[in-house]
């Protein structure tokens, strides 16, 4: 019965934070989201804060953990020079409290 429990409580946990680990892609067509780094915190659809481990991440909050491998990750992302190219922007944050949307209507891009 132990098993069991653990067993669902995983696969619960896994659901939970799947949606924010990130895999960044070398080319823009193996990636399913372009991103773009703004200078400002105000410019971002989006503030990020990077978590060391993938237990840290939130549904969809704004912690990213970044995975080694692509299969890995539920969201593969790659960073554009230009703002214009972007489908999302960014700002890291020093801190996790940090981060969340300025830009709602853009969340749909990380489920």
């Amino acid at each position: 019965m132990r098993k069991v429990i653990a067993i669902i409580m995983f696969f619960l946990g896994v659901h939970y934070v799947s949606a924010q680990n990130i895999y960044s892609a070398s080319y823009e067509n193996q990636a399913k989201i372009k991103v773009f780094v703004v200078d400002y915190e105000n410019q971002a659809d989006l503030k990020v804060f990077k978590v060391s481990y993938s237990n840290q991440v939130g549904k969809n909050e704004g912690l990213w953990f970044f995975t080694d491998y692509e299969n890995q990750a539920d969201k593969t992302v790659f960073f554009v020079k230009y703002e214009n190219q972007a489908d999302l922007k960014i700002y890291f944050v020093k801190y996790a409290n940090q981060a969340g949307w300025n830009n709602k209507s853009k969340m749909h891009l990380m489920y």
